[in-house]
């Protein structure tokens, strides 16, 4: 009887635990998180498409730099055209990423922007980006991503310099069976 007492004082202790972890994790990290990249100024989320027009800032400059990643298993081939370019705030601006697939099948693939420091992000505007969609290529494909933004015009002033990111994930696996089954039949 003190055995079956003790495993059930046991098993509820243990549901405790697994309940304090869940709160934790959907309640206390997530804002810890995010107060942890803004302090060292990593993965600051882009403020997404932008539907408007500005003035230039002729008087303006700010570098913008690009940066491609792939995310573990992605075999794709993945980069800007260019390493950086120079922007006047309230341009719109253009470039291109490209992709090669060097796999033997089709693949589909989900990027991943990031700007960084992350309080100019809130100020990174992306009218167009192939991040907006997935992205389908066939064996040996390759393919030309645009990205068009604007840097706004309210950037704080002592920020010269920003870092667009993008990681490259393979979301072909995640992809609902009938979807699966289309790619495959597309193989050759």
């Amino acid at each position: 009887m003190n055995a079956a007492i003790g495993t059930r004082r046991l098993v509820i202790r243990l549901l405790g635990v697994v309940v304090a972890m869940f709160c934790f994790g959907v309640f206390v990290l997530p804002p810890f998180y995010d107060a942890m990249c803004q302090a060292f100024g990593i993965n600051g989320k882009t403020a997404g498409a932008y539907q408007g027009t500005q003035a230039v800032d002729e008087q303006r400059q700010v570098r913008v730099q690009f940066l491609a990643t792939n995310a573990d298993g992605m075999v794709w081939e993945f980069g800007p055209l260019a390493d950086e370019l120079v922007v006047h705030p309230g341009e719109a601006r253009d470039m291109l990423f490209v992709a090669y697939n060097p796999s033997d099948r089709p693949m589909t693939a989900q990027a991943i922007p990031s700007v960084s420091p992350s309080r100019a992000a809130a100020f990174f505007h992306k009218t167009e980006c192939f991040c907006f969609t997935q992205q389908v290529l066939q064996p040996g494909e390759r393919i030309e991503m645009p990205v068009r933004f604007i840097v706004d015009r309210d950037l704080p002033q002592d920020v010269k310099h920003l870092t667009l990111g993008y990681t490259l994930f393979d979301i072909t696996e995640r992809k609902p069976p009938v979807v699966q089954a289309t790619l495959a039949r597309a193989t050759p």
